[in-house]
């Protein structure tokens, strides 16, 4: 094939292919009298000029936006004088959410047939054309598969919303799991400490009081060697529970195990003797638990307290707030245990 033949043959294609992507009308003039074809979704050899045209125009009306053509490879062949061919194989874009037609590779023939002879100045005109589309068959008047794409799109777009409920709910239980204390199944260290910066960054805010509630079981470990580690995981475990029904019931409100035999209680917006109130609460509710303990002073488990309260200032940490109740437990427990100390200096 001459150089010259192949550029004729290269610029009657991308003519015809960018009317084509284009939904130019003026396609339809460019068919020959004596046409035939394939549609690309279609088994039905088109034997007419007009019959191409409306196959043409339903293609046209059922995209009218245009659409991309993604050339992968283009053959041309000098077939004679008066007659060139193009086989392109290419990807289609539609304008389309689309996950699958694209990826498909479809494949044109276009035959071109100089009309009119060489000396009489004939023009070249599109004689056949064959379009083969590996994806499925059109339905009733489409030219492409459309319904079954959309199809095909609705039910990736259900599985995709399916897998993401899914992978939320399982991020979820992750969190719910990395926030909550195996032993307990309330709110553990790591919670806390998340809640406690919040919360002490709101009060900072809104210069409202932050207070906390530190408690400790009384003489423990004696409980666990007279009473065994099952035992000792019961007691904590309806303690946890008591706390959680008692001393957290509004909401920002959290009870969580500090560690080992210590729990706290994070109460926003609660003064010094707001706080003191809820330790009475809880530890009237403990001692109605009456689990039984030999070793401590009353023959049933208590807790010793420590109450802080304090307004957040810029300069203070919230660690500050964790050291007051602490100190204030410590006097509890140095007092005889069993009792509710106030933090010094806490508002």
């Amino acid at each position: 094939m001459s150089p010259e033949r192949e550029r004729l043959t290269r610029m009657l294609f991308d003519e015809y292919i960018e009317m084509y992507a284009a939904r130019d009308a003026r396609l339809l003039a460019r068919f020959s009298e004596n046409f035939s074809g394939f549609a690309g979704s279609s088994d039905q050899l088109i034997k007419t000029r007009a019959g191409w045209i409306e196959v043409t125009q339903q293609d046209f009306a059922q995209v009218p936006a245009r659409i991309g053509i993604e050339m992968v490879e283009l053959f041309v062949q000098d077939l004679g004088a008066d007659l060139l061919a193009a086989t392109a194989f290419f990807h289609i874009h539609l304008p389309i959410p689309d996950a699958l037609f694209a990826r498909e590779t479809a494949r044109k023939v276009v035959l071109f047939r100089r009309e009119g002879g060489q000396e009489a100045g004939g023009d070249w005109k599109i004689a056949h054309v064959s379009v083969s589309i590996p994806f499925g068959k059109a339905r009733g008047s489409e030219v492409y598969p459309i319904e079954e794409l959309r199809q095909r799109n609705r039910e990736l777009e259900a599985l995709v919303q399916e897998r993401t409920q899914a992978l939320a709910q399982a991020n979820q239980r992750l969190e719910l799991l990395s926030n909550t204390d195996g032993l307990t199944g309330i709110a553990n260290r790591r919670h806390f400490d998340d809640a406690l910066a919040r919360e002490w960054a709101r009060a900072q805010r809104a210069r409202t009081p932050l207070a906390l509630i530190m408690l400790d079981v009384d003489v423990f470990k004696h409980f666990n060697d007279h009473y065994g580690h099952l035992a000792g995981d019961a007691c904590l475990q309806a303690l946890a529970l008591t706390l959680a029904q008692t001393g957290a019931r509004r909401e920002g409100e959290l009870a969580a195990r500090f560690g080992g035999e210590e729990f706290v209680v994070l109460l926003p917006g609660s003064d010094l003797q707001a706080a003191a109130e809820v330790a009475r609460h809880i530890q009237e509710a403990i001692h109605q638990l009456a689990l039984p303990h030999e070793g401590a002073p009353l023959g049933i488990v208590t807790v010793s307290f420590g109450v802080a309260s304090v307004q957040p200032q810029r300069d203070e940490l919230p660690e500050m707030l964790v050291r007051l109740a602490d100190r204030a437990m410590y006097r509890a427990k140095q007092g005889g245990r069993n009792r509710i100390e106030l933090a010094d200096g806490a508002g």
